[in-house]
């Protein structure tokens, strides 16, 4: 039964606010891009917990022309009344003490993402100033505050019929490496929520651009996974979908098989997006495994030791999303869910509901499992090649390939690895680098695009084999990341088309063979220059047209020599390095997911087999590329 009376007394508070301006990365991960996003994810998990308790229909987020951001719901309102223990306002208490919210005793919210209670009051003590507006009891509130602390009472500023909290916060440049957000950041997280959440209506408009989005979807997790196959194909339609509920527990599932060869699997607990996993993950892994053998053996598709996991997830894309009244997260970025009974609740629920599907629709298991034996049989292909890859010392052994220049360090933390587009380039860097920790791999034209191929067929590709060898850890099941001979893997293409199309062919190989290395922060891409201004004994580099233009504005025209660099081959061994391999004085961008649902929509739009969304694409963001010679 709904609570609809939520006052004050209702907000239990476990600790005081203290040291979040001092550690603001225990918070919310870090102070950089994401840790800046992760701000306005706080204050809509809050609007999210509303329409979960079945209080909000609409949540509005506004990215303002003074750059602030505001998140506005027509949820109940954050109680206005005065604590009887605290002697404060509810709102006041909320915003400005650790572990102060509804959500601990379950009175309030059977079900919510902010378990912790800190996140409001981590916002506000990160903002630069914050003012809240509520609409609660036919009564219109509104107060501000400046770091954290309130620079104005609680005041009445109207009267009103609607209900619902207004927040609207300026992060601190003083805390943050950038305070700029990003539009589609934004979206792609808030597009995410409406799917999870069907029937909500979730708006974002940025007045900087007057660009917005409407994301509202009836289909919930069927259309979330119809969005995230738009550009593949898929081998049955509609997906199947599962929903369950034991006790007070939801678990939804939806999933759907295509004819490509990754699989793609995204778990959510009560909204939040789980990227480490946890139990509802194992549950559904070891129930869809379970199901496809059982089946596969009733009807004799099968026969001995049966398919393996990686066997029946070849192809699949699956959201599995559970909501449930006291979850237990890792750390305050809530990213493993760690509750012991959900796994065996989960396989439970995908076994008797992926089984009802298979024995009403035959022919669609029949194509699953088709599937499924496939890509066994090239999982038996692929371990006879890397077999054969080991024995020959190509992969595993202490053999090393012959193109690699390895460094002298043998601390996988101090080394790094460069691989570098062609060999007239590997050889100047081989020249420029510094021996101790520096190794260099050139690699000599493309690599096979590994979006269209199964792993036996990847492993053939001398370049993957030399760079998995170099690199250490193994690849699909022998994969361990304990074994990386270096933290950090530099991509250095030259800043054409070429190079763009071979970055984003290594980035693809990257993300779907050896992930880990991009969530363990070890992948990053070089930015090497684009020119050399020199004018008399001044030597300047630029990395960009607009850089070069700034250069040319500060020194003026007369006397200066530009000397435009059409790849890394023209740069001699003393140039590459001061330029882009010099740690003091280089430029380098670390690869991260910020969102793992829309980085799987790019690279199959960019690398999969369809053209059409591939140009879309192209177009549509042809704009955003900053450093490209065509």
């Amino acid at each position: 039964m709904k609570n609809d009376h939520y006052v004050a007394k209702d907000i239990e508070v476990l600790e005081g606010l203290d040291a979040v301006r001092k550690r603001p990365s225990m918070y919310i991960g870090s102070t950089g891009s994401r840790g800046l996003h992760h701000l306005v994810y706080e204050v809509v998990d809050n609007s999210i917990d509303e329409a979960l308790a079945g209080f909000c229909r609409t949540i509005i987020v506004r990215i303002h022309k003074d750059k602030s951001v505001s998140v506005a719901d027509d949820g109940r309102g954050i109680p206005v009344d005065i604590h009887p223990k605290y002697k404060k306002s509810g709102v006041e208490i909320a915003m400005t003490m650790l572990h102060a919210g509804g959500k601990f005793g379950r009175k309030v919210y059977q079900v919510s993402g902010g378990l912790h209670g800190v996140g409001i009051s981590v916002v506000n003590a990160l903002s630069r100033w914050l003012v809240v507006e509520i609409k609660k009891d036919g009564l219109a509130y509104r107060q501000r505050y400046e770091q954290g602390t309130p620079v104005s009472e609680l005041e009445k500023i109207g009267i009103t019929k609607e209900t619902g909290t207004m927040i609207r916060f300026s992060p601190d440049p003083e805390i943050f490496e950038t305070t700029e957000f990003s539009f589609e950041t934004l979206a792609n997280r808030l597009r995410e929520l409406a799917y999870l959440n069907k029937g909500i209506n979730i708006k974002i408009k940025d007045e900087r651009t007057d660009k917005e989005y409407d994301f509202s979807y009836t289909g919930g997790l069927v259309s979330f996974v119809e969005y995230l196959n738009s550009n593949k194909n898929p081998l049955h339609t509609p997906p199947v979908s599962i929903s369950k509920q034991k006790d007070s527990i939801k678990v939804e599932i939806a999933l759907q098989y295509t004819d490509g060869y990754s699989e793609n699997i995204f778990a959510f607990a009560n909204s939040i997006n789980t990227r480490e996993g946890g139990t509802h993950l194992s549950g559904f892994r070891a129930g869809l495994t379970r199901t496809i053998n059982d089946y596969a053996r009733k009807n004799n598709l099968i026969k001995g030791e049966g398919l393996s996991g990686t066997d029946v997830r070849e192809g699949l894309t699956a959201v599995i999303s559970v909501n449930l009244p006291d979850p237990q997260f890792e750390g305050q970025t809530k990213t493993k869910l760690g509750n012991s009974e959900m796994k065996g609740i989960v396989e439970s629920m995908v076994n008797e509901g992926l089984s009802e599907f298979f024995e009403e629709n035959p022919a669609t298991a029949k194509k699953v499992l088709e599937k499924c034996i496939t890509a066994a049989q090239a999982r038996d292909a692929a371990r006879k090649a890397r077999e054969l890859a080991r024995r020959k010392n190509a992969l595993e052994s202490g053999t090393l390939p012959g193109k690699l220049a390895d460094c002298s360090e043998r601390d996988p933390a101090k080394s790094e690895l460069y691989i570098v587009e062609g060999d007239s380039a590997g050889g100047s860097a081989k020249q420029g680098r510094n021996r101790e920790f520096q190794a260099i791999l050139p690699l000599r034209g493309k690599i096979l695009n590994v979006e269209k191929a199964r792993l036996d067929k990847i492993l053939k590709n001398s370049e993957i084999r030399a760079m998995i060898t170099a690199i250490g850890t193994g690849i699909g099941e022998d994969f361990d990341i304990t074994k990386a001979r270096y933290h950090k893997i530099i991509i250095m293409t030259d800043a054409d088309v070429d190079g763009a199309h071979i970055r984003t062919l290594l980035l693809t190989f990257f993300y779907r063979y050896m992930k880990e290395l991009i969530e363990a922060g070890y992948i990053y891409i070089a930015q090497p220059p684009l020119y050399k201004i020199k004018k008399g004994r001044r030597e300047v580099y630029a990395y960009s047209d607009a850089e070069l233009n700034r250069v040319l504005e500060g020194s003026g025209r007369d006397g200066v020599s530009i000397q435009r660099y059409k790849g890394l081959g023209e740069m001699n061994p003393h140039q590459l390095w001061e330029t882009t391999m010099d740690p003091d004085t280089r430029t380098v961008f670390q690869v991260t997911i910020e969102l793992a649902s829309e980085a799987e929509m790019i690279f199959t739009t960019l690398m999969g087999d369809k053209v059409e969304p591939r140009r879309e694409f192209i177009e549509a963001h042809a704009k955003e590329v900053r450093v490209l010679d065509i």
